[in-house]
């Protein structure tokens, strides 16, 4: 089975790879639930030379002042026995280096890229993995060295930059601490153990390396520190001898150096009873071990992490939409179905699943009732205007009984006034199916995901409803027009007649022209009107209803179907236009995605076979 340190390594390769690592972002990632070895010194700790001495290869550029000037994170992958050595930068992908000469000149260029050709900083680290057969698995990141004073040609902050970098490392609680001191210099002016003091008070998560044993003055020893006296962690401390600088002009080998390092703590009598537990072998295994360990108590909070991530991922996946299709059959078929989604909300606004649908009947139970109600008669039905319609209807001959064609002028030019509110009413509902088309198209997801469609899809439910509201309206005023054509003759033949009351039908014709009879007529006009007001009342709503509402339920978008079969393949792309910037999120996320997935098995695994 895969080892836990090396699944960690794959998933921290992806996660860089994808981008999705915490180093300069303050939200939890998979990268950040990760523990990780940083590598913590001041300048000429001998820092460079302990990793080295861990790889068992030169590989890392020297020099005086500031060599590491990017963070490097390394990846140690215990291959099979016999096989070769090589090295692989993560900016490079298909390029393996076996010369470790070029790797350390790789480091070099590849910083230079970031940093210019100064003595500049930066925190964008640089990815290796070394695949050895003497190595153990094991993810070091290796951080430029504090320091105290700026050299020429640095700004005055690079002391506080390079310190807020390593901090941010090491203040994370999944950051184990690889504190590198010299054992030629006090202790306490360490920078290393300064730090690592500061943000693991406890010692929890800091391994104390005392380097350059061998470079101590004469008479003196590190057995106190090495034994926990001096300085207390809760890990023991270890010592390592590195290779001089002498040792190195004559590129003494790292498997000679390895045994002279075990023979200096076998033989010297200070340190002979620490041997078991002293050098960089040692070192390496020890931090394999624990980092393993680490990562087997994490597990618990990286599933969380991972369910809860891939949970957020899909979601804002389905948010985004779809990917388009490539044939013109696959976008006729995505646009269709959008349509389809929108007209459903749409819809459901006006069958009440959604707010909206209610203002409709507002309009008929309410809005029009009122507007009948406040229409003013007083004009038409003046006795100015009652004698003169009734006078001008007679012609040269005057009424006999009951001036029919003078009560026929006087209801025509009265409900004629009825128009006026049946119009707007009309004009009310097209407002609001209008506006549901805009809450539907901005609860349509998928129309935001494309703008042209949107626009087309808009544009195109509004022309339709544009096209319903003139039918509608011609519908409604002709319901107007067929009282005003055609009177109820029932509601006359109920009115009593002048014979009837004792009238004296000899009596002059112009004496019928008094105030009384020109009220009595204008009276029953008036009633007669109330009485289709009342049935206009129930009737234009359903006009209103069946050319407007009922139609836009069943075919606001027919029109803009029959048109868009005709598209060509360039159209229907066109109106799939997605926004550049979303496509490139919904490509990332599912990539992000697919690596959690992976993850989520890989860990799954670990976790049941534990």
């Amino acid at each position: 089975m895969e080892s836990l340190i090396s699944l960690v390594n794959k998933i921290q390769r992806a996660c860089t790879a994808l981008g999705d690592h915490g180093e300069a972002s303050a939200l939890p990632t998979l990268w950040d639930s990760l523990p990780v070895i940083a590598v913590v010194g001041g300048q000429s700790s001998g820092k460079s030379s302990v990793l080295e001495s861990i790889v068992g290869k030169d590989f890392l550029p020297r020099g005086s002042g500031i060599v590491t000037r990017r963070p490097l994170v390394l990846q140690l992958h215990k291959s099979d026995e016999g096989s070769r050595e090589y090295a692989e930068f993560l900016h490079l992908p298909r390029k393996r280096f076996t010369d470790f000469a070029a790797v350390r000149k790789e480091i070099q260029d590849e910083t230079d890229r970031e940093t210019g050709r100064t003595k500049q900083i930066s925190s964008v680290p640089i990815h290796l993995s070394i695949y050895s057969p003497n190595v153990v698995n094991l993810t070091l990141i290796d951080l430029p060295g504090l320091t105290k004073v700026a050299v020429e040609g640095q700004p005055d902050s690079i002391v506080q930059d390079i310190e807020n970098m390593v901090r941010s490392y090491i203040e994370k609680p999944n950051c184990i601490i690889l504190a590198i001191s010299s054992a030629n210099q006090d202790l306490a002016t360490s920078d290393a153990i300064k730090i690592s003091r500061e943000v693991d008070p406890t010692g929890e998560r800091t391994f104390g390396v005392l380097t350059k044993i061998d470079l101590m003055d004469k008479g003196t020893d590190a057995v106190d520190i090495l034994e926990g006296k001096s300085y207390r962690l809760k890990f023991p401390w270890i010592g390592v001898v590195n290779r001089s600088q002498a040792d190195i002009n004559k590129n003494v080998d790292m498997i000679a150096a390895r045994h002279r390092e075990r023979e200096y703590f076998a033989d010297t009598p200070e340190y002979k009873h620490l041997a078991h537990r002293m050098g960089s072998e040692h070192l390496a295994k020890m931090l394999s071990k624990h980092l393993e360990n680490v990562i087997k108590s994490r597990i618990p909070g990286i599933q969380s992490l991972i369910n809860k991530t891939i949970a957020e991922l899909e979601t804002e996946l389905n948010r985004l939409g779809k990917p388009i299709a490539a044939d013109a059959g696959g976008k006729l078929y995505t646009i269709m179905e959008i349509c389809r989604l929108f007209h459903q909300n749409y819809q459901e606004h006006l069958d009440g699943v959604r707010p909206g649908g209610d203002k409709v009947h507002n309009v008929f139970d309410n809005q029009l009732p009122a507007a009948l109600k406040r229409l003013q008669f007083d004009k038409q039905l003046s006795m100015e205007n009652i004698r003169k319609l009734v006078t001008e209807a007679d012609g040269y001959q005057p009424h006999l009984i009951a001036p029919e064609q003078g009560y026929r002028r006087l209801i025509e030019s009265t409900l004629i006034t009825i128009r006026g509110p049946a119009e707007a009413a009309v004009d009310v509902i097209h407002s609001i199916l209008k506006d549901l088309v805009h809450k539907a198209i901005s609860e349509t997801p998928e129309l935001k995901q494309y703008p042209a469609l949107r626009v087309e899809v808009g544009n195109a439910a509004v022309e339709s409803l544009d096209r319903m509201r003139e039918q509608s309206k011609k519908a409604t005023l002709q319901l107007v027009d067929m009282e005003c054509s055609y009177l109820t003759v029932d509601f006359f033949r109920k009115l009593p007649q002048d014979v009837d009351k004792g009238g004296n039908p000899t009596q002059s014709i112009f004496d019928r022209y008094t105030d009384s009879y020109l009220r009595r007529i204008g009276t029953t006009v008036l009633s007669y009107v109330n009485m289709v007001c009342a049935s206009l009342g129930h009737s234009i709503p359903k006009s209103i209803v069946y050319c407007q509402v009922r139609e836009a339920k069943r075919s606001l978008l027919d029109f803009f179907y029959t048109e868009l079969g005709k598209l060509e393949q360039k159209r229907l792309s066109a109106l799939l236009n997605e926004d550049p910037a979303i496509m490139e999120r919904r490509s990332a996320l599912a990539k992000r995605l697919e690596l959690y997935r992976s993850a989520q098995a890989d860990i799954d695994t670990v976790a049941w076979s534990k």
